[in-house]
């Protein structure tokens, strides 16, 4: 009888921690499947970068905010960023696009992406790609855009800024890639 009572024990114990790690794989099928637009697109961003610029990317002539000085984001890419006082790190004059596009690691597609530059297009052409083009990634910023397919939503001849700031929850971040000028104000 004891054996019995033991062998039940030990039945219901193994059925229990089977079925814990059946629902914990459940759980992070739903998370990866997510859509990586918003929030969870924030969470996959490579927040800082080496500061490696992409080749050909042109110095600025005459911005607004010189590298080295201070900026206030106004602009909510990331979670911690509107608000957040910026030191330009860089300034370039390009084209910006707003992208869609699938990871090549798989999920929802990201709606809208802000911003990668003419230079992290692959075999980019000399004039700027229209509304609907459809582009090879050499960005990175985020986890599974190097070499996806994008659709451009927007493009603007623009200065764009690399920046470093520390996030309004206390973040450090360098090297980050890209800001608009319209995206940053004056510190007073």
């Amino acid at each position: 009888m004891k054996i019995n009572r033991l062998l039940f024990v030990f039945f219901v114990t193994f059925l229990a921690v089977l079925l814990a790690a059946c629902s914990s794989g459940e759980k992070e099928d739903a998370h990866s499947a997510m859509n990586h637009s918003g929030t969870e697109e924030m969470e996959h961003m490579e927040h800082s970068s080496s500061g490696e610029l992409p080749e050909g990317l042109k110095k600025a002539e005459t911005p607004t905010f010189e590298t080295g000085s201070k900026a206030i984001l106004q602009t909510d890419h990331m979670k911690g960023m509107n608000g957040a006082e910026a030191t330009i790190a860089g300034v370039f004059d390009t084209t910006v696009y707003a992208i869609s596009y699938t990871p090549t690691t798989g999920g929802e597609r990201v709606e809208n992406h802000k911003w990668i530059v003419q230079e992290e297009i692959k075999d980019a052409s000399g004039e700027p790609y229209q509304e609907g083009a459809k582009v090879e990634v050499e960005a990175d910023h985020m986890e599974g855009m190097k070499g996806s397919e994008a659709t451009i939503d927007s493009a603007e001849q623009t200065t764009v800024y690399m920046i470093n700031y520390t996030s309004t929850d206390g973040e450090q971040v360098k090297n980050h890639k890209w800001v608009t000028e319209s995206e940053l104000s004056a510190t007073d």
